[in-house]
């Protein structure tokens, strides 16, 4: 962020903003994060990985992941109904973020027991 002083700084304007309209909200990089690991899930497998969340708001993130083109959201005509879901390539995109996040994770969770 190249800004002279904070007064003319508009968080709004920026990447970190417009990232985190889109990966903000509880189990959002959960979800994501589950499927760059596990490619396809289904919904109960996801709520059953997130067993905290509700049903409606699992169902909310996901539907907000998928506006957002972050995910796909597979659906197949049968009886039970049987819907997919795996990351978009603009989700993907975000993969070496989430790695980035996941080693910063372990480096810093050994090193915060040591302290």
């Amino acid at each position: 962020m190249n800004m002279d002083s904070i007064e003319q700084a508009k968080l709004e304007n920026t990447g970190f903003s417009y990232i985190l309209s889109l990966i903000n909200g509880k189990y959002k990089i959960t979800i994501l994060y589950y499927l760059t690991a596990f490619d396809v899930v289904r919904f109960n497998e996801m709520k059953r990985y997130i067993d905290a969340v509700s049903f409606k708001t699992l169902s909310l993130s996901l539907k907000e992941l998928e506006s957002d083109g972050l995910i796909i959201r597979n659906e197949y005509p049968q009886i039970p109904p049987k819907v997919e879901y795996s990351l978009a390539a603009r989700g993907k995109s975000l993969i070496p973020i989430l790695e980035a996040m996941c080693e910063w994770g372990e480096f810093h969770k050994t090193t915060a027991r040591e302290m």
